[in-house]
């Protein structure tokens, strides 16, 4: 049987994608596993986000190239649309797909292996499933380069949403991730005219929904009434991943965001007064051009004051094309240094939140199973190491809290009264 695997680099409109191919792939009786070293086509879905996201795809292509060289590479994504010339010159690549193609790229490849229908039996590719609604995005930042390899913002219409959650739902899936580029601007594209809210409502009224996640929202488009109902509602997942990027207005000035500190910190107060025990979490950048040793502390003291649990921290990288890649850089050695003060506060900050739930119950769904030990995730986001497993990948526990250091959260699992939530 033809075998394939996927590689994600980056976002969760990427994991989306891989899931919705591997779904297709499975509908036709082809496996989609992880082992790229056995498989016979390797399709790497890439990033070009930063300079060490194009890094990171070329040295895994290179990777596959030496110790699996009788795979086929098909390399699509963001790097792919900015630089397929150069990726289709590489060691094993067979094939290089834009962004606008790839939606069509799972049903080309089923196409060439003359694969026949029929799959109950194949395990699902993964625990959660992932939704992509929206993709591309209106907004300008001057740092950041996917507006030109993604497009416009382009919405998924909602009947077709749906449909799409509905029937993952009825197949077993107890969480949904919904995933978008900029996912707080869903809807507006459309006619007449949607949101996020709206959406959100319309999923919760289908039968047999279990939980609903969201991927990072963009504080700039979170109004009063959709603060309150993600940080209310019983089907949404307690977490909220906000893409802030800086706590200095002068560095949020220049880097085209539209928003200051103080719209950032009312979001944030209003999450936390509205949802206490929920995951909050954040994108920033550190060492963008002009940021000086005045904004990076005034970025420090915001995310020290403000109710975070923890934040993904970037080193600014210089994308060509970019406004702010013809500005005066910071020194690679200060942008090192600030990165690794915010992450070890971003590690004190995440630990402090685990040791809260110590001796909790809370309810998670299995993501990884190895014999009797099992990963967890939480609703709001903890990742749980369970010793011994009773459940099997895809349902819902309850996990209770025994123990949180910097390197590992540990607890013991009951199953509900049925399996699922509620």
């Amino acid at each position: 049987m033809t075998s394939f695997s996927i590689r994600n680099f980056g976002c969760r409109v990427n994991q989306a994608e891989a899931f919705a191919w591997a779904e297709e792939f499975r509908n036709h009786g082809l496996a989609v596993g992880d082992a790229w070293e056995q498989s016979d086509y390797v399709l790497v879905n890439s990033c070009t986000l930063t300079g060490r996201a194009d890094r990171d795809v070329k040295r895994f292509i290179h990777k596959v190239a030496r110790r699996n060289p009788k795979a086929r590479l098909v390399v699509t994504g963001c790097l792919a649309e900015r630089a397929g010339g150069e990726l289709g010159e590489m060691p094993g690549v067979w094939m290089v797909v834009g962004n606008a193609e790839k939606g069509d790229l799972a049903g080309k490849l089923i196409q060439s292996t003359g694969a026949p229908e029929g799959a109950d039996d194949i395990a699902p590719y993964r625990a959660r499933a992932q939704v992509k609604i929206q993709d591309g995005c209106d907004f300008h930042c001057s740092f950041c380069v996917i507006p030109s390899v993604r497009g416009k913002s382009v919405s998924v219409r909602p009947e077709q949403v749906l449909v799409r959650v509905g029937d993952l739902a009825a197949r077993g899936y107890r969480e949904i991730v919904l995933a978008g580029i900029h996912l707080s601007s869903y809807g507006f594209d459309l006619e007449p005219r949607g949101s996020l809210l709206g959406l959100l409502r319309g999923i919760e009224a289908i039968e047999g929904l279990g939980r609903v996640r969201l991927s990072s929202l963009d504080p700039r488009l979170l109004d009063d009434a959709l603060v309150e109902h993600v940080a209310t509602s019983p089907w949404i997942c307690p977490h909220v991943h906000l893409s802030l990027q800086s706590g200095s207005d002068r560095v949020l000035g220049m880097m085209g965001r539209g928003a200051g500190r103080s719209r950032y910190a009312r979001v944030l107060e209003n999450l936390r007064r509205l949802s206490p025990d929920a995951a909050l979490g954040a994108d920033i950048i550190v060492g963008f051009p002009g940021e000086s040793d005045e904004d990076f502390e005034r970025t420090r003291d915001f995310l020290g004051r403000a109710p975070l649990d923890y934040f993904h921290v970037f080193p600014y990288s210089p994308r060509e094309g970019t406004e702010a890649a013809r500005m005066a850089p910071v020194g690679e050695r200060i942008k090192t240094e600030r990165a690794a003060v915010l992450r070890e506060m971003s590690a004190e900050k995440n630990l402090d939140f685990r040791r809260h739930f110590v001796g909790q119950e809370l309810e998670a769904v299995v993501i990884a199973k190895k014999g009797r030990e099992a990963e967890v995730l939480t609703g709001n986001s903890i990742r749980v190491r369970v010793p011994d497993c009773p459940a099997a990948r895809r349902e819902i526990v309850k996990v209770r809290i025994t123990a949180a250091t910097l390197q590992e959260t540990t607890g013991v699992v009951s199953l509900g009264p049925t399996g699922t939530i509620g």
